[in-house]
């Protein structure tokens, strides 16, 4: 294939940028209990705040003047995204396997395709879920999110997320937490409203899990628990499912690199008679292979994420629409977490669902002025440079 100006890969730009959380939308003020789960820089996991870390922006061009949008998960490699650059830079786009990146597994990887598809798909005059088979749901479900809290405020809060029309809320907890106490505020303030609780591995002990399984069952209200206990304790998960009245969940999130965690975690899952349903996090290709590993078995998934800014949500909207199991609420946040999501137009989220934006490719611009207040650094990569 000889290579077109119109489809050549110009110019790649990399903007750092750092958006801080709103006040009061992670933890309860006295709760200093950090949420990112990665180890940074030599320190252990959950020793840093997720906001605290910078993302990226990519902008990739090509000969025509189309700009295809990625956005990179918390905690980048600059190396890498500088390896990644100096290839594709000067590469004709058509010569790309949109489903096998020329990219090695990184955590920079599902960034760098969604750029890729994103450009393609404005390329050609679609939408990044018509290059994944097309919408087979007009709306994705979504729910309310928070890390830890004091059993006091949960009602409050219920009921302002109820009137705002959530029907979901999904909590971050450990052993600490009073899930119970969390579950029975929100029975008795909003009723009809159902809870996820995410322990992120930390129940450590099956008889912890029991314990609370116990109570929660009693009160009624949760929806699923999701990662309660180490993941190699699986036969954990399934001896469980006989316990709970709720579903078990399996978080199968491939941006996890460093945690070993891969598409065929779904299938030993399921060999095993572990879960439930799923929580998927990963990119655009993985991301519909994940989705017909559960589709085929019949259970449901919900679209996870890293409490991202606007460009990787808008990816997550085009994934979920195009997934047949992608029936639970998703983690969808938009601006209700972080200060800004950088884009000119907000994702459209009317609470329970959100919606697609319109036109090609992701459907989104850049909010310019949001990401010049939010920027720390910026490289850009073009044939010149190079």
């Amino acid at each position: 294939m000889s290579a077109q100006p119109e489809t050549t890969i110009t110019r790649i730009r990399y903007t750092e940028v750092v958006v801080p959380a709103k006040p009061n939308t992670i933890n309860h003020p006295s709760l200093d209990r950090p949420l990112h789960k990665l180890p940074v820089a030599g320190q252990a996991g959950w020793s840093i705040q997720f906001d605290q870390l910078p993302k990226v922006i990519i902008e990739l061009e090509l000969g025509s003047g189309v700009i295809g949008l990625g956005e990179c998960y918390r905690g980048h490699r600059w190396s890498t995204l500088e390896g990644i650059a100096k290839r594709l830079v000067g590469t004709d786009l058509r010569s790309i396997p949109l489903q096998d990146v020329p990219v090695a597994r990184c955590r920079e990887r599902d960034g760098i395709e969604c750029a890729i598809w994103d450009a393609f798909a404005r390329q050609h005059g679609l939408r990044v879920c018509d290059l994944l088979g097309g919408a087979v749901q007009p709306r994705v479900k979504v729910g309310a999110w928070s890390g830890h809290r004091l059993a006091e405020e949960i009602g409050p809060m219920a009921k302002r997320l109820q009137n705002a029309g959530y029907d979901t809320w999904k909590f971050k907890c450990d052993l600490d937490d009073d899930v119970a106490g969390w579950c029975e505020q929100i029975a008795a303030n909003a009723p009809g409203m159902r809870v996820i609780l995410d322990p992120n591995e930390r129940w450590e002990r099956p008889s912890e899990v029991r314990t609370r399984l116990a109570s929660l069952n009693a009160i009624g209200n949760l929806l699923c628990l999701e990662d309660p206990l180490p993941r190699w304790m699986l036969h954990e998960y399934a001896a469980l499912r006989s316990q709970s009245s709720a579903a078990i969940v399996l978080h199968v999130s491939l941006p996890y690199v460093e945690h070993g965690q891969r598409v065929h975690d779904a299938i030993q899952a399921l060999r095993q008679g572990a879960v439930d349903g799923f929580n998927f996090n990963g990119g655009l290709s993985e991301f519909l292979q994940l989705d017909r590993i559960a589709a085929a078995a019949g259970l449901p998934c919900w679209h996870g994420s890293e409490i991202d800014l606007g460009i990787l949500e808008a990816m997550y909207l085009h994934q979920s629409v195009a997934a047949r199991s992608c029936i639970w609420p998703s983690d969808i946040f938009g601006r209700s977490i972080r200060e800004h999501d950088l884009l000119a137009s907000p994702l459209r989220i009317e609470p329970p669902y959100a919606y697609l934006p319109d036109g090609t490719g992701l459907g989104i611009e850049l909010d310019r002025d949001a990401i010049a207040n939010y920027q720390t650094s910026q490289r850009d990569y073009h044939a010149s440079s190079l």
